[in-house]
């Protein structure tokens, strides 16, 4: 892998500037820069071009997805980036469709994924702490980790034919935050992935 995509996909609310998230962004540039990766951004709160952006699905070897949890799921501009984005990329450039065609309609479903030796990884900072997740004794999560919750994003890229790598979580970053751990956490992981 030489190329990486980041997407800093966090939306700017009141109580969150998305400052930990941009930290996040930039430390994974500095430390994969410094290792001789190619890197390349774009940031939800910047404008974007539809076809650039699917030059540069296209272009990395690796793409990391980063933001915030919100209400269970992406925030709000990284699903309007997807929309736009990803439907465009429906005829070719990122995916052959859904791998069916009316000759083969038997062929199965989410088969057209032409990324194949792209990988993706997706970086998550929650306000819940570790310890809702993976715990059939917590009320909310009911024992469901974090992957369980953003399995319909796993197979937006899987669609693709995209490879996932380990998914990395900052828990707890509004109540209890550990963030210069979290951050040499995330050199760490990285470094598991980008040699």
């Amino acid at each position: 892998m030489q190329n990486v995509f980041i997407i800093n996909a966090h939306e700017k609310y009141p109580f969150s500037e998305g400052k930990l998230n941009a930290a996040l962004v930039e430390k994974a540039k500095a430390h994969l820069t410094h290792k001789g990766y190619n890197v390349q951004i774009t940031t939800m709160q910047d404008e974007y071009d539809v076809e650039q952006e699917l030059v540069k699905h296209q272009w990395a070897d690796a793409l990391i997805v980063q933001m915030p949890v919100n209400w269970m799921g992406v925030p709000w501009s990284f699903k309007r980036y997807m929309d736009y984005v990803y439907s465009a990329g429906m005829g070719g450039k990122l995916c052959q469709g859904d791998g069916r065609t009316r000759k083969y309609p038997s062929k199965q479903y989410g088969t057209g994924g032409v990324l194949t030796n792209t990988k993706y990884m997706l970086s998550l900072t929650f306000n819940a702490p570790k310890e809702s997740f993976g715990n059939a004794n917590q009320w909310f999560f009911e024992g469901k980790g974090v992957d369980d919750l953003f399995w319909p994003m796993h197979l937006n890229f899987k669609f693709f034919g995209m490879q996932p790598l380990e998914t990395f979580t900052c828990f707890d970053v509004m109540k209890n935050p550990d963030v210069e751990n979290d951050f040499l956490r995330f050199e760490a992981h990285l470094d598991q992935y980008f040699k």
